[in-house]
């Protein structure tokens, strides 16, 4: 067997399976080596941030309403926060390990030179570390109960009325038991999740970015347009069930303000645009660091097939245009047209090839992803015979 036909391990390399809080919960039989025991995990972290809340604010008379507060079962937020967005963003892991995965192993074996193996590694390598750092997760947990807390007061505040967290008295917030928790247990686990899923996109970019700096083997006639990089798709996909979990996240914070502040959803539109704008970019960002190498790989396509293509047919037309193909040689069928016709085929894939490795498609599927949290807000300035209507004529 030559050394070129040695089969290469796939990359050791994963965002998910690492760090103190994987350990600690590899521990608590939470998870497996593989991260395993999802639905375990999801019960258990959902029902520690949502179950207290429930039994003090019944234990205290404010799940159902008391005292003209907002009770806890009217919340949305809360609702939203805890028992969809948080269990979306912990089950994410799961669509996001094994799509990563994939794509580092192509990068391996499709794009990254053999001279360039000992870099890409490093990249992994650093990467790697850096997922199991504890001074890392130590600073998401300063920040969560720093600036964190800073948030949930002006949250609260935005409000501005009693609820089942608490009552304010000159200026203060007299927190109820379920309101300690909330602030001390229920929102710090979510912060620290949501925070958790940052750290891991600026481990994502990095490594990308590093990739991006070697010499990478690009094909500008992959029919792929992106010159052999269309496998980086697949992490944009990966990456939707966050995206959802964040919009949803927005939806619920924007409910309550509508339902228990009255305000108007038309108020929240340029926060709804910046917010669904922002959510999107952080996943589209990281790839678009191919960026320079792909349009130098498209420039220099161009010049090399433009100048196959000249020679081709220049000799295409001596041949079958002026008379110099012998008369046995029959027109018909002839293997040089649909040479010809490849040739054309292939410079027409290098003038499509886009300098991002993804495509609108993609893009607007992870802006629907995005908006599906969004759209039962809209029955609160249509009625659902009016959206219905203008759905089809927006679609038919």
């Amino acid at each position: 067997m030559t050394k070129s036909t040695i089969p290469q391990e796939q990359p050791d390399f994963s965002l998910m399976l690492g760090g103190p809080l994987f350990q600690l919960l590899r521990r608590g039989r939470l998870s497996g080596s593989a991260s395993e025991l999802l639905h375990r995990r999801i019960l258990v972290i959902a029902g520690l941030a949502w179950l207290p809340l429930l039994v003090l604010s019944a234990i205290a008379g404010t799940a159902l309403g008391a005292d003209g507060a907002v009770p806890f079962l009217h919340d949305i937020d809360a609702h939203v926060r805890f028992l969809i967005a948080l269990p979306v963003l912990i089950a994410a892991e799961m669509t996001v390990h094994h799509p990563l995965r994939s794509v580092v192993s192509q990068f391996s074996e499709r794009v990254v030179r053999p001279a360039d193996m000992a870099r890409f590694q490093q990249a992994i390598d650093s990467a790697m570390r850096l997922r199991n750092s504890v001074t890392a997760e130590v600073t998401l947990l300063i920040a969560v109960f720093t600036l964190g807390l800073w948030s949930t007061h002006q949250e609260i505040a935005i409000l501005g009325e009693a609820g089942w967290y608490g009552a304010p008295d000159a200026g203060q917030l007299n927190l109820s038991p379920a309101g300690y928790w909330l602030t001390l247990v229920s929102l710090p686990i979510f912060q620290f999740i949501l925070l958790r899923w940052y750290f891991r996109f600026g481990l994502w970019f990095r490594f990308l970015w590093q990739v991006s700096r070697l010499d990478l083997r690009l094909t500008p006639s992959h029919p792929d347009r992106v010159a052999g990089l269309g496998f980086l798709g697949r992490s944009i996909d990966a990456f939707a069930p966050v995206v959802f979990a964040q919009s949803a996240l927005l939806a619920g914070m924007i409910a309550s303000l509508i339902f228990h502040a009255g305000r108007d959803l038309m108020a929240f539109k340029v926060e709804i645009a910046v917010s669904l704008a922002f959510f999107i970019a952080i996943i589209l960002v990281p790839p678009t660091v191919f960026g320079p190498q792909l349009a130098r790989a498209r420039q220099q396509g161009l010049r090399d097939f433009s100048g196959l293509a000249g020679r081709y047919g220049e000799e295409f037309q001596q041949k079958w245009v002026h008379g110099g193909a012998s008369a046995e040689e029959p027109l018909l069928g002839s293997a040089d047209i649909q040479s010809l016709a490849d040739l054309g085929n292939s410079y027409s894939v290098v003038q499509e090839m886009r300098v991002v490795p993804f495509g609108l498609k993609d893009v607007i599927r992870l802006a629907a992803v995005a908006a599906i949290p969004l759209l039962p807000l809209t029955l609160t300035i249509f009625s659902l015979d009016e959206l219905v209507g203008r759905l089809i004529k927006i679609l038919f």
